[in-house]
């Protein structure tokens, strides 16, 4: 450093000066740059000045001060969460248990600032309560034959819990649904039976049929039988006349 001092002429006292200003600039870079805050494009900042919150920042570069600002950023692309195994009770007291997957969002990010502490584990923890609210205000044949309205109540009474959360929940749905051993058995006994009912209402169905064909065959050959009929009564008279000259010879 004093080799450059020298090479430029400058004495001491000026080298303490343009130290002094060198160091007055790396300050006020250093403050700049910590001024500044980034956002990418799936990302909002939510600014508190002296506890007071400011308008949210969208992407790109915004102002914040270092010491008076408290910056909370908010990532707003879609979650996937699956939700862990909820085992529960159905309206007609059958145990059941019910894997579920999950998508949401975040969709206003002052609320979710302002009214949510930890707001992924928040809305994971509502979504897993009313899955077995769900399934306890459902039969067991609803849970098996209609899935799709079961998935559009569950998804109705999350956003009901979650309205003033700033969150967006895009889907609910169940995705497994494992019964009992013995539940199962009786199942598999109740559709055997089903199917050997299907077989029998099958094969009467046809015998049915096929009686009904004969009948409607029988009926079309009746005017044929008649004209036989008449038509070997009318030839009768004539052979008799002959038998008797045969026998009188």
């Amino acid at each position: 450093m004093e080799d450059i001092f020298n090479m430029f002429d400058i004495s001491f006292t000026d080298q303490d000066q343009v130290l002094a200003v060198l160091l007055l600039i790396c300050v006020c870079l250093f403050v700049i740059f910590s001024c500044l805050g980034l956002n990418r494009e799936y990302e909002r900042s939510v600014v508190f000045r002296l506890g007071r919150v400011l308008p949210v920042k969208g992407p790109g570069v915004f102002w914040k001060w270092p010491i008076l600002d408290r910056v909370e950023h908010v990532d707003l692309r879609t979650v996937t969460e699956a939700l862990q195994t909820q085992e529960t009770v159905s309206k007609d007291g059958v145990s059941v248990a019910v894997n579920a997957v999950m998508w949401y969002r975040a969709a206003d990010p002052q609320k979710i600032v302002l009214n949510v502490r930890d707001w992924n584990r928040a809305i994971v923890q509502a979504a897993e309560t009313a899955v077995r609210d769900a399934i306890g205000q459902s039969e067991l044949d609803q849970l098996l034959k209609e899935r799709s309205e079961i998935n559009r109540s569950l998804l109705a009474m999350l956003k009901g819990k979650i309205d003033s959360w700033g969150i967006e929940v895009e889907a609910v749905e169940i995705k497994n649904l494992d019964l009992p051993e013995a539940m199962q058995r009786a199942f598999a006994r109740e559709a055997e039976s089903t199917r050997e009912a299907r077989a029998r209402v099958i094969k009467a169905d046809g015998e049915l049929l096929a009686s009904e064909k004969l009948a409607s065959a029988a009926k079309a050959l009746q005017p044929h039988l008649a004209l036989w009929k008449s038509a070997g009564s009318r030839r009768s008279p004539r052979s008799a006349p002959s038998t008797t000259a045969q026998s009188s010879r």
